[in-house]
């Protein structure tokens, strides 16, 4: 038996021979790298919301089932009020914050439903800390 396409590759499995079309298989593998990419880039990272002369609020989006201190956008937001105090703060509170629910079309007819979870931080910034000033 010859395969139509030049990609085809027979394998087998457990003794059963099976036909396999390389470009379809690379097609659909691109198709589902670029649709986990394009989800990825439908989430908005940390972002301060709300600006005081000392301190805000900063919130992130974070994955309902893994937890909010494990999000990859943990570090940013640490780092947006790291950059607004100009060095040391102190988190005030901090917990989940109104997330947003979307709708997701990756394929033509079908809808997939998001759920975004986001987890806000109050932050005050310390003025003189380590100088010899602190509060």
């Amino acid at each position: 038996m010859t395969p139509f396409n030049k990609q085809a590759r027979e394998i087998s499995v457990s003794g059963h021979y099976y036909w396999y079309d390389r470009d379809r298989t690379r097609i659909w593998s691109s198709f589902a790298f670029l649709f986990v990419i394009g989800l990825g880039g439908c989430v908005d990272g940390a972002k301060l919301i709300q600006e005081r002369e000392d301190g805000g609020v900063v919130v992130y989006p974070f994955n309902g089932e893994l937890g909010s201190m494990v999000s990859s956008f943990r570090q940013d937001a640490l780092s947006l009020m790291k950059e607004k105090c100009g060095g040391t703060y102190t988190i005030v509170r901090e917990g989940e914050a109104q997330g947003r629910i979307r709708m997701a079309s990756p394929v033509d007819g079908a809808q997939e439903i998001l759920q975004e979870h986001r987890w806000g931080i109050e932050f005050q910034c310390r003025q003189g800390w380590g100088s010899g000033g602190g509060r």
